[in-house]
Parts: structure tokens; C-alpha cells; sequence
């Protein structure tokens, strides 16, 4: 984190209560947040407060079977609309694009890098997506991944896989897959980005929406934190999300739903390029939009409105329609 001023907070003595997940990458993550804020703050105290959600619990179902609104945030909602913790930690990936009456989103953190990662058995330590032998079982819980990936490599089997991180890799080194698509900067903020075997460039995979970056959802109206959180925010990673989260809420797709984006900011200049891929990677529509970065939100509507000229709509009913059916 940059070296910040710390901003003025009218009640400078107070206990401010962190909610977080229970997961490593999340208490990882959370804790982060904490010793920053604590670093820029030091006559407030922070305490982190844990909870399960219903995406932590239900290991044995698809993502995309369970409904995705608020899978990983709901408890930690409830609990700011409660008044038991101030602020929630997310990967922005994980928060819905339309929040519940009361809370907002209040910071966006620095991105690390939002691409997806292919990581791969150790017998498979020679070979990429595109030489992996036909057949060969990759792992991933995401509709956007497997959409783009079938598409790309159709001679790849797909298969879903459930649990935090080290579930996953441990039913990799077990032998259960081939490879599994994991999310580069997960990997890196656990000290695991040697596991990275390849980065997935963005013209075979679009990351998903706020991939990489942390977002901090607290309750409207609360300055003092609100305040606080000020001190984390990376306007640059902000203005590349708002855009992307915009694109997402425009479409009305939540995580579970094929679709993929890639910012690039250039100055006071935005360029913004999303997908929207048929469940069986036959159909794929894709366009970019540029314009300034202060209008991200206007950017992101307009790019959802031009792939729905294009036929996205129609996809995305169809999967919608597929989704409720199973």
C-alpha cells in the first residue's frame, strides 16, 4: 500500500469490527486489510470477526446449482445490517453488483493480476492448455471458465471441483484431475504462486468481474469508516471495476453466468472488452468499448448494450432457462 495521510476520524478511540470468511484466502486477505488500516490508524482498534457462509457450507453441489446471490456475502451482510461488524473483506468477484438497501460498496483495493491460472499435475509439468493430451481432466467451478475454455480446447474434459484452495490442489496432487483454473492472484496472496503453471492470456480466458481485487462493503452512511477505508482505496483498480460491475449489473448476470471482461487503463483513458459465451463454447460475442475513465459506469452499460444487440441476451436466457431446469 502506498504511504498515505491518514484522514481525520471523528472518533478517533473506537473499535471498528472487520467481518471476513473463514477461508485461509479470506482471513489472508482480510488481515491485509487490517494490519493496513491499523498501520494508518493506530488509535483505533480493529478486530476481525468470522463467519461461515452458505457457499463455505454446501461443498457438495455446483455454484452454479446453489444460485449465486450473495453465495459468499449474505451472513456477513446481515451482520452489518445488525450492527455486528462495520465493514466486510470480499474479493470483489464474490459480491453481487446489486446490494442490499443499506450497505454500498466503500473501497476498492490495489488489483493484483485478475487473469486466471492453469495449474497442472506434476506429470503435466512440460505441457500447456493447448498440448495437454486429449482427454485430460481440468477442474474449474466457473461457467465463465469452462464456457471460453471449451470453446479454445475442445479436446479437454471438464469436470467441477468444490472447497477452498488447498482442497483443490490436494485433489490435484492426488491425481483427481489433470490441471484445475484457479485464479492467479488467490495463488499469489497465499504464497503459492509457484503453482501458477500458466497465466491464461486474455484472448483465451476474460477474467471475471472485480477478479484480483479486494472490494470492502460497509453500511451507507457510516463516514467514520467509511473514512477509514478511504485510506486503502486505489482509484485506478476502481475506475477499471466500476466499469466491469456496471457491465455485469446492465446484463442482470451474476457470477454463475458465462461472462468475462478485461480492463486496460491508459491515462484518464478506459478501454473495457467483455464476453458472453454459450455454456458449450460454440457461440461467443465479444466487443470493447473506449472512453474516459470518470464514466466507467456509462462504459460498462454501453458495452452490455452492444453485446445485446448481438445476440448475448439470447445466451444468456437460454443458460438461465438450462440452470433452472437442472
Amino acid at each position: 500500500m502506498s504511504t498515505v495521510a491518514a484522514p481525520t476520524v471523528s472518533s478517533s478511540t473506537r473499535t471498528i469490527r472487520i467481518g471476513s470468511r473463514k477461508s485461509q484466502l479470506a482471513l489472508v486477505q482480510t488481515y491485509w486489510v487490517k494490519d493496513c488500516l491499523q498501520a494508518a490508524f493506530p488509535d483505533i482498534t480493529f478486530e476481525v470477526q468470522t463467519m461461515s457462509t452458505q457457499g463455505d457450507k454446501i461443498l457438495d453441489v455446483a455454484l452454479a446449482k446453489i444460485g449465486d446471490k450473495g453465495l459468499f456475502t449474505k451472513e456477513l451482510e446481515v451482520g452489518m445490517i445488525n450492527g455486528d461488524i462495520d465493514f466486510a473483506v470480499h474479493s470483489l468477484k464474490d459480491l453481487p453488483t446489486n446490494l442490499p438497501d443499506g450497505l454500498m460498496l466503500g473501497c476498492v483495493t490495489e488489483r493484483e493480476n485478475p487473469a486466471d491460472a492453469l495449474v497442472v499435475h506434476a506429470k503435466h509439468q512440460g505441457l500447456q492448455l493447448d498440448t495437454l493430451p486429449e482427454g485430460a481432466v481440468i477442474g474449474t467451478s466457473s461457467l465463465r471458465r469452462l464456457a471460453q475454455l471449451r470453446h479454445h480446447f475442445p479436446h479437454l474434459a471438464f469436470k467441477d471441483v468444490r472447497g477452498n484452495l488447498n482442497t483443490r490442489l490436494a485433489k490435484l496432487d492426488a491425481g483427481e484431475y489433470d490441471g484445475l483454473i484457479l485464479a492467479v492472484a488467490g495463488l499469489q496472496r497465499l504464497g503459492m504462486g509457484d503453482r501458477v503453471h500458466q497465466a491464461i492470456p486474455a484472448n483465451i480466458s476474460l477474467h471475471a468481474v472485480g477478479q484480483g481485487a479486494l472490494g470492502i462493503e460497509c453500511r451507507v452512511g457510516d463516514d467514520d469508516v467509511l473514512t477509514v477505508l478511504k485510506a486503502l482505496e486505489h482509484l485506478p483498480t476502481a475506475y477499471r471495476c466500476y466499469a466491469e460491475r456496471s457491465f455485469l449489473r446492465e446484463l442482470e448476470g451474476g457470477c454463475q453466468v458465462p461472462i468475462g471482461v478485461n480492463t486496460v487503463l491508459d491515462g484518464d483513458s478506459l478501454t473495457l472488452t467483455g464476453i458472453v459465451a454459450s455454456l458449450d463454447g460454440q457461440r461467443l460475442v465479444q466487443d470493447t468499448v473506449t472512453g474516459a475513465a470518470i464514466d466507467a459506469e456509462q462504459l460498462g452499460i454501453q458495452l452490455a448494450q452492444k453485446l445485446r444487440q448481438q445476440g448475448a441476451q439470447a445466451i444468456l436466457d437460454e443458460i438461465i432457462s438450462t440452470l433452472d431446469r437442472d
